[in-house]
Protein backbone atom coordinates (compact mmCIF):
# COMPACT_ATOMS: atom_id res chain seq x y z
CA UNK A 1 0.00 0.00 0.00
CA UNK A 2 1.06 3.60 -0.95
CA UNK A 3 0.29 7.06 0.37
CA UNK A 4 0.43 9.33 -2.10
CA UNK A 5 0.42 13.13 -1.59
CA UNK A 6 0.26 15.47 -4.65
CA UNK A 7 0.69 19.84 -4.25
CA UNK A 8 -0.45 21.16 -7.25
CA UNK A 9 -2.16 24.32 -9.08
CA UNK A 10 -5.66 25.16 -8.26
CA UNK A 11 -6.70 26.27 -11.64
CA UNK A 12 -5.81 21.86 -12.39
CA UNK A 13 -7.88 20.25 -9.85
CA UNK A 14 -10.78 19.54 -11.90
CA UNK A 15 -8.33 17.93 -14.81
CA UNK A 16 -7.14 15.69 -12.31
CA UNK A 17 -9.91 14.73 -11.04
CA UNK A 18 -11.08 13.86 -14.46
CA UNK A 19 -8.00 11.80 -14.69
CA UNK A 20 -7.95 10.06 -11.58
CA UNK A 21 -11.65 8.81 -11.96
CA UNK A 22 -10.81 7.55 -15.31
CA UNK A 23 -8.45 5.03 -13.53
CA UNK A 24 -10.73 4.63 -10.91
CA UNK A 25 -9.35 6.11 -8.38
CA UNK A 26 -12.49 7.67 -6.33
CA UNK A 27 -10.67 8.06 -2.79
CA UNK A 28 -9.30 11.39 -2.64
CA UNK A 29 -8.83 14.01 0.03
CA UNK A 30 -8.73 17.45 -1.23
CA UNK A 31 -6.96 20.24 0.99
CA UNK A 32 -6.17 24.03 -0.01
CA UNK A 33 -2.83 25.03 1.07
CA UNK A 34 0.12 27.61 1.13
CA UNK A 35 3.75 27.45 -0.07
CA UNK A 36 6.15 28.04 -1.96
CA UNK A 37 9.01 26.27 -4.19
CA UNK A 38 11.68 27.41 -5.91
CA UNK A 39 10.04 30.12 -7.55
CA UNK A 40 9.47 31.81 -3.58
CA UNK A 41 6.46 33.41 -4.32
CA UNK A 42 5.03 35.84 -6.68
CA UNK A 43 6.17 38.80 -7.60
CA UNK A 44 3.71 41.57 -8.40
CA UNK A 45 3.94 45.44 -9.27
CA UNK A 46 1.79 46.98 -6.52
CA UNK A 47 1.08 51.35 -7.17
CA UNK A 48 4.85 50.80 -9.35
CA UNK A 49 6.66 49.21 -6.88
CA UNK A 50 7.53 45.03 -7.23
CA UNK A 51 6.61 43.47 -3.77
CA UNK A 52 6.99 39.55 -3.47
CA UNK A 53 4.61 37.16 -2.24
CA UNK A 54 6.27 34.43 0.14
CA UNK A 55 3.38 31.76 -0.26
CA UNK A 56 0.91 30.84 -3.43
CA UNK A 57 -2.18 29.31 -3.14
CA UNK A 58 -1.84 25.36 -4.00
CA UNK A 59 -3.98 21.69 -3.34
CA UNK A 60 -3.27 18.90 -1.90
CA UNK A 61 -4.11 15.64 -2.91
CA UNK A 62 -4.03 12.58 -0.35
CA UNK A 63 -4.57 9.36 -1.78
CA UNK A 64 -4.11 5.90 -0.31
CA UNK A 65 -3.76 3.10 -3.11
CA UNK A 66 -2.62 -0.44 -3.27
CA UNK A 67 0.26 -1.40 -5.18
CA UNK A 68 -1.44 -2.01 -8.42
CA UNK A 69 -2.90 1.48 -8.88
CA UNK A 70 0.34 3.27 -7.84
CA UNK A 71 2.25 4.08 -11.16
CA UNK A 72 -1.32 4.92 -12.95
CA UNK A 73 -2.34 7.00 -10.30
CA UNK A 74 1.29 9.18 -10.23
CA UNK A 75 0.29 9.00 -14.35
CA UNK A 76 -3.30 10.52 -13.58
CA UNK A 77 -1.70 13.43 -11.29
CA UNK A 78 1.03 14.30 -14.07
CA UNK A 79 -1.22 13.97 -16.95
CA UNK A 80 -3.85 16.26 -15.30
CA UNK A 81 -1.73 19.10 -13.70
CA UNK A 82 1.31 19.36 -16.10
CA UNK A 83 1.53 22.82 -17.65
CA UNK A 84 5.01 22.57 -18.52
CA UNK A 85 5.83 25.94 -16.28
CA UNK A 86 7.51 26.37 -12.92
CA UNK A 87 5.19 25.48 -10.29
CA UNK A 88 3.28 22.60 -11.59
CA UNK A 89 4.04 20.62 -8.48
CA UNK A 90 5.42 17.92 -6.59
CA UNK A 91 3.88 14.34 -6.31
CA UNK A 92 5.42 11.94 -3.32
CA UNK A 93 5.02 8.33 -2.44
CA UNK A 94 5.07 7.57 0.70
CA UNK A 95 5.15 3.46 1.71
CA UNK A 96 1.71 3.20 3.75
CA UNK A 97 1.93 0.45 6.83
CA UNK A 98 -1.71 -0.20 7.49
CA UNK A 99 -4.94 1.43 6.97
CA UNK A 100 -8.50 0.87 8.67
CA UNK A 101 -11.50 1.41 7.55
CA UNK A 102 -13.26 2.57 10.96
CA UNK A 103 -17.12 1.48 9.84
CA UNK A 104 -16.03 -2.15 9.94
CA UNK A 105 -13.06 -2.38 11.26
CA UNK A 106 -11.04 -4.08 8.02
CA UNK A 107 -7.72 -3.59 7.95
CA UNK A 108 -4.86 -3.04 4.88
CA UNK A 109 -5.81 -3.22 1.34
CA UNK A 110 -9.44 -4.52 1.97
CA UNK A 111 -9.93 -0.94 3.71
CA UNK A 112 -8.59 1.01 0.91
CA UNK A 113 -11.64 -0.15 -1.10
Amino acid sequence: MKYIVAIIQPHKLDEVMKALEDIEVNLVTVSTVLGRGRQKGLTEVYRGAKEAGTLLKKVKLEIAVNEDFVEPTVGAIVKGARTGEIGDGKIFVLDLFEVVRIRTGERGGRAIG
